[in-house]
Formats: C-alpha cells, structure tokens, sequence
C-alpha cells in the first residue's frame, strides 16, 4: 500500500515531533537545580559498557572460529577496538578502527 502524500506529511511529523520530545524530556524531567535520582545516575554509568558488550556479542555471534582463517579477522577487530579505546577513551574512534581493521583483513588479505 503507497501513503498518499498527506499521508506521508503526518508521518513526518509524528516522527519530527517523537524525536524533539525524546530529545527535549530530560530537561523536563530533571530540570536545572533538581538532584537527579542515583537509579538514573547509575544507568548512565552501565549503559554505556552494556551496550558496547551487546555490539561485540552481536558482531561475534556467527563467527567461525573452526573456518580456514581461524577468525583471525575478528580477534584483530576486536584487538584493535580494545587497544585504540584503552589509549583514547574514544569509544567512536575505537569501533572505526576496529572496523577499518576488520574489513581490510576481510576484503584485502583472506
């Protein structure tokens, strides 16, 4: 089914004005002076490492480590990610390393 172009205007919009609400809540929520409460203050400490653990399993999940290249590709992904976020705390820079490492290996040597 094609929307028709109204259709399509109020999607836009809903989704334009979800994402200023999303954007916006936390100053609501937790205004300037307001103690935000520790569960949340916890959350933003755990969240972080959770979500980038869930990406490594996520990658690694049909990885064949019994494969011709011994999954030599990923171990040095993952290396490299480790190694480039324990030297700058840049957890961006360390998945597009990782990433650039990987895929060179992948397209390039095996």
């Amino acid at each position: 089914m094609i929307m028709t172009t109204s259709q399509m205007w109020i999607t836009i919009a809903v989704v334009a004005a979800g994402t200023v609400f999303t954007r916006f809540l936390p100053y609501i929520a937790f205004p300037e002076g307001r103690k935000i409460p520790p569960f949340v203050q916890y959350l933003g400490k755990v969240l972080g490492p959770a979500v980038f653990g869930l990406l490594v399993v996520y990658c690694l999940r049909s990885s064949d480590l019994l494969a011709p290249r011994f999954g030599i590709p990923e171990i040095a992904g993952v290396g490299v990610t480790g190694a480039v976020f324990v030297t700058t705390k840049q957890m961006m820079i360390a998945m597009a390393a990782g990433t650039a490492v990987y895929m060179i290996l992948v397209q390039a040597v095996f």
